[in-house]
């Protein structure tokens, strides 16, 4: 039943009907509970296929390439290359991983934004040649190891969310653009095509149609100096939710149909990442240390209801591990209690870290919980983005196990609608789910 994040073989349980996702931590809890409490992961690959065919139905003229440094789940990866889409990949180790599954370099892009030389010459061995580039140092470097390189010109958005200052980091101007492009023509790099991204927090659609437009100038530039650009990347920030994807669509649906119609030979891509994978990965961790806080030491919790002494629990994942999102992002992680507990017993403030011991390792600064005990589990929905990257190298920190399910209905659903997964994925096998455990009550924690 076990499927391992670095193993090349899992396996996949076929739930039953009547057994959910609960069940299944239910009992990897109770396995736990015998071992050593290690955390661990349970993914949904039929929410995967599900988010793929919402994104068929709502993009359908898109193609998306999968942000492969999102999550780099081995089941993951091989079931979107099942599917077909393309991948964005940032690194060598993740081009090397996506080819392990059999995906064509033409279906590969190599996004990364500082390219060390040996990646650029590995991209070019491996046939990778799409790659992106935003300013004059990195096109020198392209075109000195990879002159057949086809380039998207990543160009600047002037996106901004509230509480936050206007994304500039990456990506070259327009007035920019001009001087790249004349910069290619003259060391013989070929340019297909310009790329924006825009974040998930920006609540601006108007964003989308300053970008797209600014896209157009990029073309007709390239237009000028002899290029024939045939690549649209409208970059990621896509959360999940149907409605984002429907109210992004219905914002550039227009422009893309005047700027970019469909006689004009144009390939209209995106880099969705946290959309395929944020709502499919769950993961419990155990409480391995317990503090009582004397609320005179700390005035900067919340109170508690009835004013009572505040817990400070310390779990075996943190910042360092499977919550490293939360350093670069304002992710809230919500904590679920998985123990029953009475509706009518109290809730103190509480604050859960890792177990590093280091101030930065805070995964849920303020929340409200019944008291835990060391050996108590708590759950994180949610959990499928930004978590099975790159491995921490924080003492001896190992990636948490992944288990993997599908739901015997979706399994049916989706060979009917023709999404045959069991005859291109050749490194799993499924198993019947087995067991029956009673779902346990678990109650999200009040921020």
């Amino acid at each position: 039943m076990k499927g391992f994040v670095d193993e090349p073989n899992y396996t996949i349980d076929l739930l039953e009907e009547g057994t959910t996702l609960s069940d299944v931590i239910d009992n990897h809890i109770y396995e736990q509970a015998l071992a050593e409490k290690n955390a661990f992961f349970v993914a949904d690959l039929g929410n995967i296929v599900k988010k793929h065919v919402q994104w068929q139905n709502v993009m359908a003229q898109i193609k998306p390439f999968y942000t492969v440094k999102c999550n780099t789940s081995t089941a993951l990866i091989e079931i979107l290359a099942a599917l077909g889409i393309g991948f964005a990949c940032a690194s060598k180790n993740e081009i090397a991983l996506v080819q392990s599954y059999g995906v064509a370099p033409e279906n590969i892009m190599y996004t990364s934004m500082c390219k060390q030389l040996s990646q650029i010459k590995y991209a070019a061995k491996n046939g990778i040649d799409i790659l992106v580039c935003d300013n004059e140092t990195e096109l020198m470097k392209i075109a000195r190891n990879h002159p057949s390189a086809k380039l998207l010109l990543h160009i600047a958005t002037e996106a901004s969310s509230e509480g936050e200052e206007m994304s500039m980091d990456f990506g070259s101007t327009l007035k920019n653009c001009r001087q790249l492009l004349e910069c290619a023509k003259e060391l013989g790099v070929e340019v297909v095509g310009v790329k924006f991204h825009i974040s998930s927090s920006c609540k601006d659609l108007q964003a989308y149609t300053h970008a797209v437009s600014d896209a157009r100038c990029v073309f007709d530039m390239g237009a000028e100096f002899g290029f024939n650009m045939s690549i649209l990347d409208i970059g990621g920030g896509f959360s999940g939710a149907e409605f984002q994807l429907e109210e992004i669509y219905s914002a550039i649906s227009p422009l893309l149909d005047i700027y970019f119609p469909p006689e004009s030979g144009v390939s209209v891509i995106a880099e969705p990442g946290s959309y395929y994978v944020a709502a499919s990965f769950t993961l419990a961790v155990n409480i391995i240390a317990k503090k009582v806080v004397a609320r005179d030491q700390n005035k900067e919790l919340e109170p508690s209801p009835n004013d009572e002494p505040a817990y400070m629990y310390y779990m075996n994942d943190g910042i360092y591990g499977s919550f490293a999102s939360k350093l670069t992002d304002n992710t809230i992680a919500v904590p679920s209690v998985h123990k029953k507990y009475s509706k009518e017993e109290a809730l103190f403030a509480s604050s859960l870290w890792g177990p590093s011991s280091d101030a930065l390792d805070q995964v849920v600064e303020h929340c409200l919980l019944p008291e835990l005990n060391v050996g108590d589990w708590v759950i994180f929905d949610n959990m499928g983005a930004n978590t099975l990257g790159e491995q921490s190298a924080f003492n001896d920190f190992q990636k948490p196990p992944v288990y993997y399910l599908i739901s015997a209905y979706d399994w049916y659903e989706m060979q009917d609608a023709g999404i045959i997964l069991d005859t291109t994925m050749k490194n799993f096998f499924f198993v019947p789910s087995c067991f029956h455990a009673s779902q346990e009550d678990r109650i999200s924690a009040p921020a």
